[in-house]
């Protein structure tokens, strides 16, 4: 089972990976989710794969850099970060609560839904 974070604790979590490579936020979420709101890259590369595209596209990613996995509540997230796990990814997280929980604990100008 994968580990989870807060939001408010991606900060540190970034600080404590970065030594296997640039961590990697990977959002999960479906397009039109993603245009009603979404996260700025901050210290870390943003990459948006929707969950049901992850099997196919999985050789975008590699399994050496740390990836923290985002959704709307943390759900999905989960899952992919598991299915991540799974396959070999060595530094993988979900960021529980995701981006409305992101909204309330790291960017108010992120826009709940």
């Amino acid at each position: 089972m994968p580990t989870q974070i807060r939001p408010s604790q991606l900060p540190n979590w970034l600080d404590t990976v970065r030594i296997h490579g640039e961590p990697i936020v990977l959002d999960v979420r479906e397009p039109h989710e993603l245009r009603l709101s979404s996260v700025k890259a901050n210290g870390f590369e943003l990459i948006a794969i929707p969950m049901g595209v992850i099997p196919p596209r999985l050789p975008e990613l590699d399994p050496k850099r740390p990836i923290a996995c985002l959704c709307h509540h943390g759900g999905r997230s989960m899952q992919v970060a598991g299915f991540l796990k799974a396959r070999g990814f060595a530094h993988v997280t979900n960021i529980a609560g995701g981006i409305y929980a992101w909204a309330a604990e790291l960017d108010p100008t992120v826009a709940r839904y």
